[in-house]
């Protein structure tokens, strides 16, 4: 049993959380099922319920209420069993404070003065606190203006890092619950934490940087909740009466990196018997509109993996280059012992240039973190309150010969469950599909960023828009990502405009003021569907119906009554590879051709959306207005000869992908994109927007072997060539590093973005061969298509409902299949050659050579 999105059930933040749940294997299909919610008054069941629905089913009892703790299980009845199934294992939800009055803290930081225009070393605080008898259970309830991270008597709460994450503060502020029961005695105790200022009022953004975009204030928000056992209860929340110093870190920013000077740190600071009074002085108390708290959806950034050190190399100036031979995300944890003073210096760069970090593409982001040692003994440390996205590290200042086991690279994102896989006979199409992972990985960092290095690291919506498909095959990232797009709604202007990025921060001259652009305002549409689609969630369509609606009138309003949306700014096929170094907009395809197929795209759409929501009128509506701008589309880009005005691959594949040509025009058009893509040796010619759509468009008008030229080409710029060059995740441009190893000179040069990475839905859906062709996988279709010198793959899928997979591969007759069907699911397999077959739940194994028998 699962509730909602969420990893556990503990601090829910809806009162009616939806249960899913997976069914015993070889059963059958779910005919029906009963539910037992066990709540301090005892338990109720709810009698057997028909129907076949397990995945976010309705909450079947009485709301929870704040702080609601209550047991779940669940039984089914299935056609091939005699009996309900046994007992499901009890599942716990408990809501967290779901009432603005359910809150008593207030934001309590440093009292100091501080000047908003410069660095401000970061704050802690605390509490003594005196409990009078033994502890049944204890909560925490945390957040802050900025960052925190909590102690209670010395131990850390939790292990995430960069809490509370970054949403549209002034709106919604995340808070976590914790169980802290373990952390408490009965007598005196101390909480305390760090403070940082991260996204809220640190320095973020283009060009140096904007400082205090949502306040000048770094202050912690916490609510402490103990049960006695004998059953009377005691609340501790954050008031004038907490007090707060400085700490051992001097500076600390999420582009700057940290500084930390062991001298001034004392590891019991937050203990009963921490450091006396004299440093620490009354906090300054705050306020805040206690209904912006809401809980998470998704889980929080973590530490998910250690990578040590592939090779470390002493320069003859006595730094250290170290190579962890993975371009990654997170931050160096270290462990040495030095005099006090010792001043250790850790830099850090994807990539090097005549044998040193190469930190031009950082541009003003520093990636810089400073250790002072204290002379008190060896000392284990890692920053709290910055990342950096690098492969190799500068380390200068140790004090001895610096080994490998000394330095760690600890890998941090939000902790999603991974829940796709995929390789292949080809080793350089797995490392491909590796780098695709790496890249979601690093860019998933509570928010989904364009990249995790320079001084950016923002949600752009049009990278998310278009890798939407590819990151919700590899993970379960719905609860992430419905999160964010509240926050897109938040933004949304009142006209309807999308942003370029969410959150909203200053991007002078040329993001802000805010202009309507497609295919990055389209993920108002299209990324609530592609969730739909993948996890089976209709409240999350729902719930961002009406942003989408916005939307689609803006443009409709635009585009006015010849329904071409032909004017105002538009970034077109953004990074097409012809487009030079300094106009990363400027490619070969009509800018207005690609926003007006967008507008025809996001209608239809919506359409979709409106009939699945039952909105008929609304369905019918949008419906006439995609064929309309589909018509308008094809009289203004199509000519007489079925060549388009703008003769490029972009084009083509638009016009294919989104089906905005008549039957009569497919082939020619899908004949002509093939041509080009020849004629240019199978090289890449596109940009965002083509690239998502050229190898769909490619092989559903019957040119799958050009569609696998393309994806195989090793020269640049293609997929494969970053691969050849080394990389290990995906990158900005094509030709981030050129043939010769040059960087590229633009300003633009990041070498971890996941958008041209979205090529990785096609691996899982064509050369794999999983397809849901029902929303959250109820329906699935296994289609694998070979071609090229590829010649068997394994392809795996956690769906809602189960596990997905199918592992093919080429024989002497044909090819095999071993394929596997959740239980719940229906399937057909359609290999080559063979008409469809129906499959069940269960295991499969298929060989075409035999059904081609059977079926003469």
């Amino acid at each position: 049993m699962s509730f909602e999105h969420l990893p556990d059930g503990l601090g829910i933040g809806v009162p009616s959380p939806r249960l899913t749940w997976r069914l015993p294997k070889g059963g059958g299909p779910q005919e029906a099922y009963e539910l037992e919610l066990t709540r301090a008054g005892g338990a109720d069941r709810t009698g057997r319920i028909a129907g076949r629905d397990q995945v976010l089913v309705a909450w079947p009892g009485a709301p929870l209420t704040s702080r609601e703790r209550v047991t779940v299980r669940v039984r089914v009845w299935t056609t091939d069993a005699d009996a309900p199934s046994d007992w499901s294992g009890p599942s716990v939800v408990e809501a967290g404070l779901l009432d603005a009055a359910d809150w008593h803290a207030v934001p309590v930081g440093a009292a100091w003065g501080e000047d908003p225009s410069a660095d401000r070393p970061p704050a802690r605080v605390r509490k003594d606190f005196c409990l009078a008898g033994p502890v049944l259970s204890a909560r925490l309830y945390i957040t802050a203006h900025g960052l925190y991270e909590a102690e209670i008597n010395g131990r850390r709460v939790g292990d995430e890092t960069l809490a509370p994450g970054w949403t549209v503060y002034p709106h919604r502020l995340r808070y976590r619950t914790h169980d802290v029961t373990g952390h408490l005695t009965q007598g005196v105790n101390t909480i305390g934490a760090w403070l940082g200022d991260g996204w809220y009022r640190g320095k973020y953004g283009f060009d140096g940087g904007t400082r205090n975009i949502y306040g000048t204030d770094q202050s912690l928000i916490a609510q402490l909740e103990v049960t006695y056992e004998d059953g009377t209860t005691a609340t501790f929340a954050t008031d004038g009466t907490w007090s707060a110093a400085p700490g051992p870190i001097l500076t600390s920013g999420l582009y700057e990196g940290e500084t930390f000077d062991a001298r001034l740190h004392d590891p019991g600071w937050a203990t009963p018997s921490g450091p006396g009074a004299g440093e620490w002085t009354s906090v300054r108390a705050t306020s805040r509109d206690l209904g912006t708290l809401v809980a998470p959806t998704g889980p929080p950034v973590r530490c998910t993996e250690e990578i040590a050190p592939v090779e470390v190399t002493r320069t003859d100036d006595d730094r250290h280059l170290l190579d962890f031979g993975q371009n990654l995300v997170g931050r160096l944890r270290v462990t040495l012992d030095g005099p006090a003073g010792t001043t250790v210096t850790l830099r850090h760069a994807e990539v090097l240039e005549e044998g040193e970090l190469a930190t031009r593409p950082l541009r003003e982001a520093y990636a810089t973190d400073t250790l002072i040692l204290s002379g008190r003994g060896p000392l284990t440390w890692e920053p709290r309150f910055t990342l950096h996205g690098f492969r190799y590290a500068e380390v200068s200042g140790w004090p001895t010969d610096l080994t490998a086991d000394m330095v760690t690279a600890r890998v941090y994102h939000t902790d999603m469950r991974r829940t796709g896989w995929f390789e292949c006979s080809d080793p350089l199409v797995n490392r491909l599909h590796e780098n695709v992972v790496w890249s979601m990985r690093g860019n998933f960092v509570d928010i989904p960023t364009d990249c995790p290095q320079r001084d950016e690291r923002l949600g752009w919506t049009g990278d998310i828009q278009i890798f939407a498909p590819t990151a919700s095959f590899l993970y379960d990232c719905a609860g992430m990502l419905d999160s964010w797009l509240t926050d897109v709604g938040l933004e949304q202007l009142p006209d309807g405009t999308i942003p370029w990025y969410v959150p909203v921060i200053p991007g002078e001259p040329m993001w802000t003021p805010i202009h309507p652009g497609a295919a990055w305002g389209d993920v108002a549409t299209l990324t609530p569907w592609t969730l739909y689609q993948r996890f089976g969630d209709l409240d999350l369509l729902r719930r961002h119906y009406p942003m989408a609606r916005k939307w689609v009138d803006l443009v409709e309003d635009l585009a006015g009554a010849t329904r071409l949306w032909d004017t105002g700014f538009q970034l077109g096929d953004w990074l097409d590879p012809a487009a030079p170094p300094d106009d990363p907009a400027a490619g070969r395809t009509d800018r207005y051709l690609v926003a007006t197929a967008y507008f025809a795209h996001s209608a239809r759409h919506l359409t979709l959306a409106a009939a699945e929501l039952g909105n008929e009128a609304d369905a019918e509506r949008y419906g006439a207005l995609a064929d309309e701008v589909a018509e308008a589309f094809r009289h203004r880009y199509v000519l007489p000869s079925g060549r388009m005005t703008s003769d490029s691959p972009t084009a083509y594949a638009v016009a294919l992908a989104f089906g905005l040509l008549t039957p009569s025009q497919r082939q020619p058009a899908g004949d002509r994109l093939a041509e080009l893509v020849v004629e240019d040796d199978a090289r890449i010619a596109t940009g965002f927007v083509g690239t998502p759509l050229i190898c769909d468009a490619l092989t559903d008008t019957g040119h799958l072997d050009i569609a696998y030229r393309l994806l195989l080409q090793t020269e640049c710029p293609s997929w494969l060539y970053t691969v050849t060059m080394g990389a290990t995740t995906i990158w900005e441009r094509w030709d981030s590093l050129r043939p010769d190893g040059s960087l590229n000179p633009g300003g633009m040069t990041s070498f971890n973005h996941y958008a041209l990475g979205a090529v990785a839905d096609w691996l899982h859906r064509v050369v794999g061969g999983i397809t849901a062709t029902a929303p959250g996988y109820r329906k699935i279709t296994f289609r694998p298509r070979p071609g090229g010198r590829i010649t068997s793959a394994r392809t795996r899928h956690e769906t809602p409902y189960g596990t997905a997979s199918i592992s093919w591969e080429q024989t002497a007759t044909g090819l095999t299949a071993d394929i596997v069907v959740p239980e719940g699911c229906e399937a057909t397999a359609e290999l080559p050659g063979c008409t469809p077959v129906a499959l069940g739940p269960g295991e499969h194994v298929l060989d075409t050579a035999k059904l081609a028998m059977r079926a003469a």
